[in-house]
């Protein structure tokens, strides 16, 4: 039995039981690429706009690993915009102290705080040695006009300084109407500094879709440089026999397109990360049991994870519809 099998490290360690791990969906390549078309081509801001739990918070934090490892003299940072009943400046600039690390991020007066940040991210431009700092900012839909200049006013402060802040507004389908509405208005520095790119963010949108994600934990091996990729370390007999989870890519796809029709769900498939990871975790837990020379998952198996990965239940919570790009 595969349980008898010494494992590398501790089970209960492995990044599909902490949940601490990120597998790249096409989606997340294409987040990717366009930080990296931006960069190369100097443009400072890019929406990147989508339905909500279809997995962008995810997205920048893989998107932050690959740039952390392919341009590791740059730095990004994660600012989590909050949801305010007034947009006072305070706690705005608090808000990205706190996304940069600092200390005491609501310590001070608002032109201090103004200060601090671009100290904050200029030290971190010298000590990277780029001149170069990216910021994502999430959930950015909650921004008002206000915020946008504040934050155009950091990115024009550090450019006097010679750093370039790039920055990536994240979020709901309403940040492509906030654009729309500052170009009527023709607040176009705004636009042009923040807003020039534009990504629409999907989830999971066909069969190849998620062989190519499936793919990520058929390769990513834990320990890193390792033999035991995610699949090996769950069913290492299977596994070595030829088994790899690429090859139910349609079974699993089959499955949430039934799941999908028999809830009646409005709208095209398209498979949040947080319910797909979910799905193929249930089914590597389970099949670990049974793992042996020859396995491998059957239909019913995959039709019980897609059940209880929490799909239907969250579509159903929101009631909004993933729109699939074609």
């Amino acid at each position: 039995m595969s349980l008898e099998i010494p494992r590398p490290v501790d089970p209960s360690l492995h990044p599909l039981v902490t949940g601490n791990y990120r597998i790249a969906t096409p989606a997340i390549e294409a987040f990717y690429e366009l930080v990296v078309r931006c960069l190369r081509y100097r443009i400072m801001g890019a929406l990147i706009y989508g339905p909500s739990r279809i997995g962008k918070t995810r997205a920048i934090e893989y998107v932050r690993l690959l740039l952390a490892r392919n341009y590791p003299r740059m730095t990004s940072y994660h600012a989590q915009c909050e949801h305010k009943p007034r947009h006072a400046e305070g706690p705005f600039f608090a808000n990205l102290l706190e996304a940069v690390g600092d200390p005491d991020p609501n310590a001070g007066s608002n032109p201090s705080k103004r200060m601090r940040l671009t100290l904050r991210i200029r030290q971190a431009a010298s000590i990277g040695g780029s001149g170069v700092v990216l910021l994502f900012c999430d959930e950015a839909q909650r921004y008002d006009d206000n915020e946008y200049e504040w934050l155009r006013d950091v990115h024009d402060a550090l450019d006097r300084q010679q750093i370039k802040l790039f920055t990536f507004l994240v979020g709901q389908q309403e940040l492509l109407a906030q654009k729309t509405a500052m170009q009527v208005a023709g607040k176009t520095q705004i636009v042009a500094r923040l807003m020039v790119e534009e990504l629409a963010f999907y989830g999971i949108r066909n069969a190849q879709d998620v062989a190519t994600c499936l793919n990520g934990y058929d390769q990513t091996a834990y320990p890193e440089g390792s033999q035991w990729s995610f699949t090996r370390f769950y069913v290492p007999q299977a596994f070595d026999a030829g088994y790899r989870l690429v090859s139910d890519a349609d079974t699993l796809w089959n499955a949430f397109e039934t799941a999908h029709h028999k809830a009646n769900l409005p709208g095209k498939l398209g498979i949040p990360m947080e319910s797909f990871a979910r799905a193929v975790e249930i089914v590597l837990k389970d099949s670990e049991l049974n793992d042996a020379r020859g396995y491998c998952p059957d239909q019913v198996l995959w039709d019980h994870a897609v059940r209880h990965c929490g799909y239907v239940q969250s579509r159903h919570a929101t009631g909004r519809v993933l729109v699939a790009a074609s």
